[in-house]
């Protein structure tokens, strides 16, 4: 019953929301729809049983499963309105991405970005509301490509952004004040489950630098950096929900194009400290030390024809936490992406060996799955 009351004024918001962009599509707005959903087979996976998506017993049986369709609703300016700019995308389904018990709405309705921005001049814009956060790169496609990037990759947080461009330089400067809207929500919809729960602590008030130099033609480096707290949620009064806790993280990294190809790489060095977050480290959600830290390598490599794409993801990953005996980890992820038309085509497989969880440390576990995504854009 709770979940439904937090989904109502959600759901409500969203519909008064499209009603009115939809008066004002005239009036420097562009308006967009789409739909998808994904076709998936599990080949291999620790974590089958009768309730579990990731069954490989039952996939053999059944041959897979259609699951997770979305609705989405994109709205964007046309520049019809001066310097001010605005982006926003929801999506409403299982195939939304996010977590019903993790996310502000309750519900499979959720809102991926949803920004308002002014722009100085034609190098430098202000972003405020829920945005991607400047860190690193991103795939492909989120998933499977996003593998052992977990908490680092397609992050969408709630703050301020500023972004300019000087010669061959890209900046970027922004404060999340929250990893999502709401009070406990720590959902960022295609890369969740990264930054805890609800109820066991969330990610807040986290700075991020970013720096890329195009150094020479097709060829750029970059740095990236954030800090921030984190806050208790375990506990039952506000006024043991302490932000104590601290997080800190940098990335370094590579990008490649000429003609068809793309290459990208980047190292990822991140510590999580849950000193003083006395509660959740007394929970069974706890990780094997009060300090996680991790390293990630991950890389990507495109060669592009026309219509079609073909490309390969991997990436291994490491922990350095007290307690945890896990190895290192390895995803690799290839795919071929096809341009219909009014959509996109994905075929994928992922082979992995272990992944990120909930705290940001790295844990082993075996799962191979073949996807075919299909979307459809109007």
């Amino acid at each position: 019953m709770a979940d439904n009351k937090r989904a109502l004024p959600a759901l409500a918001l969203g519909a008064v929301s499209s009603l009115f962009l939809v008066q004002n599509a005239q009036a420097g707005a562009e308006l967009s729809a789409g739909v998808w959903w994904v076709y998936q087979y599990v080949d291999k996976s620790d974590f089958g049983g009768p309730n579990s998506a990731f069954d490989a017993d039952l996939d053999r049986e059944t041959g897979g499963n259609f699951a997770d369709p979305a609705f989405i609703l994109y709205a964007d300016d046309d520049g019809g309105y001066g310097p001010w700019r605005f982006s926003a995308e929801a999506r409403i389904g299982r195939g939304s991405f996010t977590d019903v018990n993790n996310n502000s709405s309750g519900d499979t309705f959720a809102m991926h970005k949803a920004w308002i921005g002014y722009e100085f001049n034609d190098h430098t814009l202000l972003k405020v509301g829920k945005s991607q956060v400047p860190f690193g790169w991103k795939t492909v496609n989120f998933w499977p490509g996003d593998g052992l990037q977990g908490g680092y990759g397609d992050q969408m947080d709630v703050g301020f952004k500023l972004s300019g461009d000087a010669g061959d330089f890209h900046y970027d400067a922004a404060y999340y004040h929250q990893d999502d809207w709401g009070e406990d929500s720590t959902d960022t919809l295609d890369d969740n489950g990264h930054w805890g729960t609800s109820d066991s602590y969330r990610k807040l008030k986290t700075g991020v630098l970013n720096l890329d130099w195009r150094f020479q033609e097709g060829h750029t480096v970059g740095a990236s950096v954030q800090y921030g707290r984190m806050q208790d949620l375990t506990a039952d009064t506000a006024s043991g929900r302490k932000a104590d806790g601290e997080h800190v993280a940098y990335d370094l990294h590579y990008l490649y194009q000429s003609g068809p190809w793309s290459f990208k790489y980047r190292f990822v060095n991140a510590r999580r400290d849950f000193g003083g977050l006395d509660a959740f480290l007394a929970s069974d959600a706890a990780p094997a030390d009060e300090e996680v830290k991790t390293q990630r390598h991950v890389a990507e490599v495109m060669y592009q024809n026309r219509n079609w794409a073909y490309y390969l993801d991997g990436g291994v990953a490491s922990t350095d936490t007290r307690n945890n005996d896990a190895g290192d980890v390895q995803f690799y992820a290839p795919g071929i992406r096809y341009k219909y038309g009014p959509g996109w085509l994905y075929l994928e497989y992922l082979w992995s060996d272990g992944d990120i969880d909930a705290n940001g440390d790295v844990y082993e576990g075996n799962f191979n799955a073949a996807y075919v995504a299909f979307d459809f854009y109007f």
